[in-house]
This record gives C-alpha cells, structure tokens and sequence, in this order.
C-alpha cells in the first residue's frame, strides 16, 4: 500500500507542479477554449490542461519501475507498455482535437486504434460474470470487441461529463480511489489474477486528479480538455477491466456474497455511475431528438442542476457527493466482509435528494420563475 501511494502521489506532485506552466504556455500560443452558447465560462482559458496529467502519469509509471515492488508487474509482461503507447496514442488525439478540432469520426478512430494497442499487449478482461447467469469467457475473437466499446464507453462518459470546473476531476479521482482500495484488497484475498496492473493504474489516476483539481475547480484557470478527459476515461477503462475481468469467478463464495454477486465487472459502473448515467441520459435525449450523437448541448445532469439555481461549486459538490456515496456503497462489503447494510445508504441519498430539490437558492429560482 504505501509503495502504491508513493507512486499516486509523485503523480499529484508533477501535475501539480507542470499544470500551471502549461497554462502559461498555452496562452502564449493562443491554446484556448474561447465562451459560447453552452460554456458557463466568460473569457477565453487554456485547454490542453491534460497535458500535466500526462507528465504526471509518466512521472509515476516511470517511479513504479524504478520501485523493486512493481518488478514482478514489469519483469517480462508486455502490458506495461501496451499501456504507455495506449496511453500517448489516445492523449493525442485529444490534445490534437484541443487544438485542431478534429471530426468526431477522427476522434473515433484514435480511441479504436488506442484500444486496439491494448489488445495487442494483452491489457484485457479474461472473463466476467453476469448477475443471475453465469461467467463468460471470452474468446479471442470477442476480445478486441469488448475491449474498443469499454474504451469507447470510458472515454465517452468522462469526456460528456466535463462540462463544470472540477467536475471530472474530482468524480474521477473519487471514483478511481474507491476503485484502487477495492482492487487492492481483491489481491489481498488471491481473488485477482497475478501480477495485475490495476490498482497501479488507479493510484496513478487518483493522482494525477489530484494534482490537476487546484487549477481546475472554480473558478478554473486551466481546462484538461479532450487530451485530458480521453486519458482518465482510459486510464479508468484499463483498470476496471483487468480487475473487473479478471477477478476469480468464485468470489461469490467470499463474506458478502451480495455484494460479489452483482459481478466485480459491474462494480466501476456503480463507482462511476454519475458519469455512465449522464452519458446514457445523453444518448437517449440526442436520439429522441434526431440529434447527432456527438451534439453538443445544455442537457447534462450539471446543467440541470444549474438550471435549478445551484452554483457551479455546488452542482459540483452535489456530483461529488452522488460519486462518493456510491463508492461508500461499493466498498462497505469488500472492507467488513460483510454485506452493505442499505438503510445508512438511503438515508445518505435521501439527504442529498432533499438538499438538492429544497436548498435556498432553488426556490429564490423557482420564485422568480413564476414571477
């Protein structure tokens, strides 16, 4: 543990620090995100911010190297490097498209080819079992599939959710946190195929949030951009699916058998359920629409709650808190060894529904509406 945490935190040090150099940098040249009709932003601000993240991230897989724990996840395994060509190849086609503005089937095609890069070094699920039925083993030729539509979806979900200062950042790092804590006790209980690059990856991504979310929650100075979002929902698809496919189909048999028995794949989609559900809510409202699914606009669960009349901080802090309670929810079993007790859990919902539908400023807005 303290090994993994060293390497997270020389992650947050070098975004910390490189981040606002970037920034300074990027204004230099003109590498900005200017306001529009769907920003809630008022002035022009840099937007390669995941360009830090980058730095931290090689920074950190560089000190896992170097660290004599990791060798065995180093030592003649082609996935560590699977992940850093995965890693350069989708930052690229995000930091272009910050830049650029590239057509979304280039975009597409970039995050293909990442995907690709990870099936041929072997970054993927073995297997996964599905709730009320059984474990399916997948083969060579569903493989590269699964693996491109998980990325898909990660970089997806991530890249929709981006739209508040902090936002991202902050469920992202709350998310892979939960999501580190859990893999490393599944390995701690031999209940995850040996050596595994998953926690690594989730520490670093924790990390790497961490660094950034000073510069970015509002009000924020630097965006991490699509280079940014492309590479947390890559770094999130890369460590869900070597922990979530490769868990021992048999731990249903572990103390909180409720719990495992929702499978270990479908737990990030718990962890990372504000981001999956935004994106799905995003899918369907287009569609209804005979919109273009890569249409931008105002429907997202940030600007809804704006739309009710909390702040940016606040309709952050609320995501945050949804982020979090769904983690607590994750953890609880895997932790005590004992199935969730639902009550705390609903009552932590609850709070956050009445807060949200009844705080103050909501029916100042309400007020002036009817007015």
């Amino acid at each position: 543990m303290t090994d993994h945490l060293v390497v997270g935190a020389v992650a947050a040090i070098v975004t910390f620090v490189t981040t606002p150099l970037i920034g300074w940098g990027a204004r230099r040249r003109g590498w900005v995100y200017e306001p529009n009709e769907r920003s809630v932003h008022t002035e022009p601000i840099p937007d390669i911010g995941g360009l830090g993240m980058l730095f931290g991230f090689l920074a950190a897989f560089a000190t896992a190297w170097w660290l004599d724990v990791f060798q065995p996840l180093f030592a003649s395994n082609s996935e560590p490097i699977g992940v850093l060509v995965a890693v350069l190849v989708v930052f690229g086609v995000g930091v272009v498209d910050d830049i650029f503005d590239i057509p979304p089937p280039a975009k597409v095609t970039g995050i293909v080819i990442a995907g690709l890069v990870l099936v041929w070094f072997g970054v993927t699920m073995y297997f996964f079992r599905l709730p009320f039925l059984d474990v399916i083993i997948l083969s060579p030729d569903w493989t590269p599939l699964v693996t491109v539509l998980w990325l898909l979806g990660m970089t997806q979900a991530i890249n929709l959710i981006d739209g508040l200062d902090g936002l991202a950042a902050g469920i992202v790092a709350i998310g892979a946190g939960a999501f580190f804590l859990y893999s490393f006790r599944l390995g701690e209980l031999d209940l995850l195929t040996q050596p595994n690059i998953g926690p690594l990856i989730a520490i670093i991504t924790v990390g790497m949030c961490v660094g950034f979310l000073p510069h970015n929650f509002n009000p924020a100075r630097i965006f991490m951009g699509d280079g940014g979002a492309f590479l947390l929902g890559l770094m999130l698809a890369i460590s869900t699916s070597v922990v979530g496919g490769r868990a021992d189909p048999g731990t249903q048999a572990f103390v909180g058998q409720t719990f495992f028995f929702l499978a270990p794949l479908l737990i990030p989609l718990l962890i990372l359920g504000v981001p999956i559900l935004d994106t799905a809510f995003a899918i369907v409202r287009r569609a209804t629409r005979r919109q273009a699914l890569d249409e931008a606009d105002k429907g997202h669960l940030h600007h809804r709650l704006m739309d009710l009349g909390h702040g940016q901080r606040r309709s952050v802090l609320i995501l945050w808190t949804w982020t979090a309670l769904l983690s607590a929810f994750v953890l609880y079993p895997v932790l005590t060894g004992e199935n969730p007790t639902y009550l705390p859990f609903g009552v932590g919902a609850l709070l956050i529904v009445l807060y949200t539908v009844l705080h103050p400023s909501v029916r100042r807005q309400r007020e002036s509406g009817i007015s």
